[in-house]
């Protein structure tokens, strides 16, 4: 049941660590084959981004992905947790070129 000490004279208050979810379990959550290109602006202060998430594949063909992605576009980006993010709203010309490479793409969210 973990460690049931709330409180002890030596440390003080203690908080138990919350389970994480690996990236392994948040990345099979949308396994279907389709890829999904979606714009974000929360928590970004105004900047928005395009979230590409449903690749199957591992993480030195993401990262090249990624890169020529990013060069393809002229702009910036970065992968984290097995999602690509474009900076800029980039969406269509995103769209394009991954159905060029042979991935089924729908544009997600608003």
């Amino acid at each position: 049941m973990g460690n049931p000490i709330v409180y002890s004279t030596e440390h003080g208050r203690m908080k138990a660590p919350k389970p994480v979810a690996t990236s392994q379990q948040t990345s099979d959550l949308k396994r279907d084959g389709i890829v999904r290109i979606q714009r974000q602006v929360s928590g970004r202060k105004g900047k928005g981004v395009c979230v590409i998430s449903g690749l199957d594949l591992d993480n030195s063909a993401l990262l090249n992905l990624a890169a020529e992605l990013k060069k393809r576009c002229g702009c910036g980006g970065s992968v984290k947790d097995g999602v690509i993010e474009i900076q800029g709203d980039k969406r269509d010309i995103l769209k394009s070129l991954l159905e060029e490479k042979g991935f089924k793409v729908k544009l997600a969210g608003g």
